[in-house]
């Protein structure tokens, strides 16, 4: 598949305040065109700060993993949509996946979280799970297309058996990528960011290797001149 690589690179705004996000935006400039926002940043203000990235040219992920009832996940979406964001993630759960597809229009692209990237089996059988990381994330996956979500968010390690279950068509974003030699923090399940777009990924996010670097521009175009490495 032939990729924007600007597109690829997805930037997490995972930031306590509008103020402190729109001062890494000014920052980051014309070298980043996708932005993430996430549930602490979305409940301190930051759905306005959405539709005011979207008003300079910006595309927006909305990573809220919704999961409720049927009812309040396809109003949820519908609102999401109305807002005229790119992406929004919902858990993976068939129920739920059903909802979002009914509140979403043609615009919205839906992600269906399948196994957070700070999990491992050994969180998943404390859970109460009866089987591993590859399996559920097989299991996720398949009810995802069936459910006619566009795209699923994983870790970069299922990206290979999973794009050949899915087939060329599906969106596959992963978070847990870390430049070599960055700090993991709480990920379990990671690549450098040319392994992820190698293994057949289709955007990367990347938080903190760019938001608390000491020249967050000159992170991002590093990691922009890494992926632009990769073959189409």
């Amino acid at each position: 598949m032939t990729r924007n690589r600007r597109d690829c690179l997805i930037v997490a705004l995972d930031v306590e305040s509008v103020a402190a996000a729109q001062t890494l935006v000014d920052r980051l400039g014309e070298t980043v065109c996708f932005y993430k926002i996430g549930m602490e940043l979305a409940y301190a203000g930051g759905l306005g700060l959405a539709r005011d990235l979207k008003d300079a040219g910006k595309r927006v992920f909305i990573d809220l993993k919704l999961h409720d009832i049927g009812a309040t996940v396809e109003r949820a979406t519908r609102q999401i949509d109305k807002m005229g964001m790119d992406f929004l993630t919902v858990h993976a759960f068939p129920q739920t996946m059903i909802a979002a597809r009914a509140g979403a229009g043609d615009g919205l692209k839906l992600l269906a979280v399948t196994v957070m990237t700070s999990w491992d089996d050994a969180d998943l059988a404390e859970a109460g799970y009866g089987c591993g990381v590859a399996e559920l994330v097989a299991r996720r996956a398949g009810q995802a297309k069936a459910a006619g979500i566009d795209g699923l968010i994983l870790s970069p390690q299922e990206l290979g058996s999973i794009r050949k279950l899915v087939g060329p068509d599906m969106l596959l974003v992963t978070p847990g990528v870390r430049p070599a030699g960055a700090d993991i923090g709480d990920q379990k399940r990671i690549m450098t960011p040319a392994q992820a777009i190698a293994a057949s990924a289709d955007h990367i996010v990347v938080g903190r290797p760019i938001t608390r670097a000491a020249d967050p521009r000159a992170a991002a175009e590093a990691i922009l001149a890494e992926i632009a490495t990769v073959d189409q």
